[in-house]
């Protein structure tokens, strides 16, 4: 009997021809292993972790400048493990080892049709030239220089001028709002500022000067900021120099970059990633479980605010052409993305879940005109993929293997991907990467299977991150992931390990809003809110529909109506001060909002109406500062659900 959810099934000679197998091919030599199947080889890379990950360092040949002592020393809590101590590395020079004479390195489009080709040549000189700028300003290892920059080549090279140097990068995109961009960077007390000053998104035109004016005053720490206008007037796109960067080495547990939580309950969280960490598992995640060969061409729509563009751009160690697009992905239509995949011929084409659902649902009949057959794999992240989505993606590019990606800016990678020895199932993420041991845990700590439970990782892998930058007793670290199950990262997602189809992930365990793959913390939204006079109270959750769609629900308390010209002051305020991505699907008014005794807004009580949890289950009335409230949230469900429907 044909089983309709199995959609791809890999050919021996996809199999043998995968990195994955490849390296199966290479552990089993070299450690005198006679592993047959992925689940072996991933029994090990969680059994032994020193000689998983000294295997990942051989096989992609790290080049240590001074070597480690031992690659993994577990310890308990997670944090304190030590990763390959001792040695010293260069995450840029890895970059720029791939160098080819007057190849490309990277595509650029924008949503206005302009198309640039970047050569090896050009990238490294303009980093170059970036890394002199900064060191007039004295930037050294350890310096903090930030971002408000587009996914531009721009971008690229201040990354690498900015790494090559041994300083710290962290970035946001210009739609951020000042108030959410301050909020990140003025922790981290950076030295340069970096920014675009003009952008265009949807088909409008948004010139930056005034917010990065804004930007230099809320950030009292900067000597100096360099701008770029996008237009690549300051490039030297026809170059054939040969420019070798130079590049400082630093120890394999120093900081790469720092990502930042989505602030749900104060200042966002600056989560800092090790060097080493982000290098082996950006190249293990990339080659091994996307399968991104050399010249293979790697496209990921994101922005600079996403860990996907850090994700992204490792693939240019892998040896891969990076093809970036600045702009929104479905103007001027749903089908723009598409054609840039026609055009280049991409071969692996990613983009979050919610662009794919779209597309299959409007029945994008310009797939079929369009030669997609380069694509070898199509990636997803940032929310579930449905079964419907994958069955309509399948249709449309019966040759593409779906890989849909699970794991978050806390890693800066995935736990869940891809895996080309296995099938792919409609629904269901294929497997558990390797070096990430994931279990579906109950309340009580005990690992469940074909149940739904809570996402914990039981190993250490080096992409958790180092520290949180000014937490250094990690206390919010500890409370972040460790608070709620001893000894164990617990995640906040819930997910069903199946034993044949792999893992479906079925979202946020907890209250924070993800919209699109990036994750919107509730206190931005009510930071804005409260400056909103005729708004005396509020919250604000994320559900989904019957398609896996994200919608965003705010519930304020007013003492005047909630009539239209209310309602867009709200949504206007909340696009401009935070983003688009923020805005409310739906508004409703209501006469309180609920409480804890300690005073905490209860969020997730009130998500657990709108995704019919049982009466009894959604909280414990003797907690609450005012159990009535939930009454009216009960009653606007039923509502709401008349409306959707």
């Amino acid at each position: 009997m044909i089983n309709e959810d199995k959609i791809w099934n890999p050919s021996t000679t996809f199999i043998e021809s995968s990195n994955l197998y490849q390296f199966m091919q290479f552990v089993n030599l070299k450690y005198n292993f006679k592993f047959q199947t992925y689940s072996e080889m991933h029994q090990w890379s969680v059994s032994d972790l020193n000689s998983f990950w000294e295997s990942i360092a051989l096989y992609f040949t790290i080049d240590f400048d001074r070597s480690y002592q031992k690659a993994v020393v577990p310890k308990v809590p997670f944090y304190k493990t030590e990763w390959f101590k001792g040695s010293q590395l260069s995450y840029t020079y890895h970059i720029q080892r791939n160098f080819k004479d007057q190849q490309v390195a990277l595509h650029f489009s924008n949503e206005q049709g302009k198309k640039v080709e970047i050569t090896w040549n050009a990238l490294i000189q303009r980093a170059q030239q970036i890394q002199d700028r900064l060191l007039t300003y004295n930037i050294k290892k350890g310096d903090c220089v930030v971002g408000y920059l587009l996914n531009h080549p721009d971008t690229i090279a201040c990354f690498l001028a900015v790494n090559s140097l041994g300083a710290i990068w962290s970035c946001c995109s210009p739609d951020f709002g000042i108030e959410s961009v301050v909020s990140r960077f003025e922790q981290l007390q950076p030295k340069v500022l970096l920014s675009h000053t003009n952008y265009c998104y949807n088909g409008k035109h948004y010139d930056q000067q005034n917010k990065i004016e804004q930007l230099k005053l809320g950030l009292g720490s900067l000597r100096g900021t360099f701008e770029f206008s996008g237009d690549f007037s300051d490039w030297d796109l026809s170059t054939t120099n040969v420019v070798h960067l130079e590049c400082t080495s630093v120890d394999f547990n120093d900081p790469i970059w720092i990502l930042f939580s989505s602030g749900t309950t104060g200042n966002p969280k600056a989560i800092t990633h090790r060097t080493g960490g982000m290098l082996l598992e950006q190249i293990k995640a990339l080659s091994l479980h996307q399968n991104v060969q050399s010249r293979d061409l790697f496209f990921w729509n994101t922005t600079t605010g996403w860990m996907m563009w850090n994700y992204a751009l490792g693939a240019l160690l892998c040896d891969a052409v990076l093809c970036l697009y600045d702009g929104s992905p479905t103007y001027p239509d749903l089908g723009m993305q598409w054609r840039l995949a026609h055009d280049l011929k991409i071969n692996h084409f990613g983009n979050g879940a919610p662009f794919f659902s779209q597309s299959v649902q409007s029945n994008l009949n310009e797939l079929s005109t369009l030669n997609l057959t380069s694509i070898k794999t199509i990636g997803s992240t940032g929310a579930p993929l449905n079964q419907a989505t994958f069955k309509g993606l399948h249709f449309k590019l019966p040759d593409a293997q779906i890989i849909s990606l699970s794991g978050g800016t806390d890693v800066c990678s995935a736990f869940l991907g891809g895996n080309s020895m296995l099938p792919v199932y409609a629904g269901y993420i294929q497997c558990v990467m390797l070096g990430a041991s994931i279990a579906a845990w109950n309340e009580n700590g005990e690992p469940l299977l074909d149940q739904t439970g809570e996402l914990v990782l039981t190993v250490p892998m080096p992409c958790m991150p180092l520290f949180f930058w000014g937490d250094p007793n990690f206390d919010r670290y500890h409370a972040s992931y460790f608070d709620h199950f001893e000894g164990v990262w617990s995640h906040g997602d819930w997910i069903v390990m199946d034993s044949k189809k792999g893992i479906e992930v079925q979202g946020r365990s907890d209250a924070t809003l993800n919209r699109n793959g990036i994750r919107i913390g509730t206190a931005e939204i009510y930071n804005v809110l409260d400056q909103i006079l005729f708004v005396n109270d509020h919250l604000i959750i994320e559900i989904q529909d019957s398609d896996k769609h994200s919608i965003l629900v705010l519930f304020v308390v007013m003492d005047l109506p909630l009539d239209s010209i209310r309602e867009k002051e709200i949504k206007k305020q909340i696009r401009i001060r935070c983003s688009p991505r923020h805005v409310p699907d739906r508004i409703f008014k209501v006469k309180e909002i609920p409480y804890t005794l300690s005073g905490k807004k209860m969020e997730v009580p009130v998500k657990k109406i709108f995704l019919n949890v049982p009466k009894n289950k959604i909280a414990t009335l003797g907690a609450m500062k005012n159990p009535n409230s939930l009454e009216e949230f009960f009653k606007l469900k039923d509502h709401f659900d008349l409306q959707r429907s």
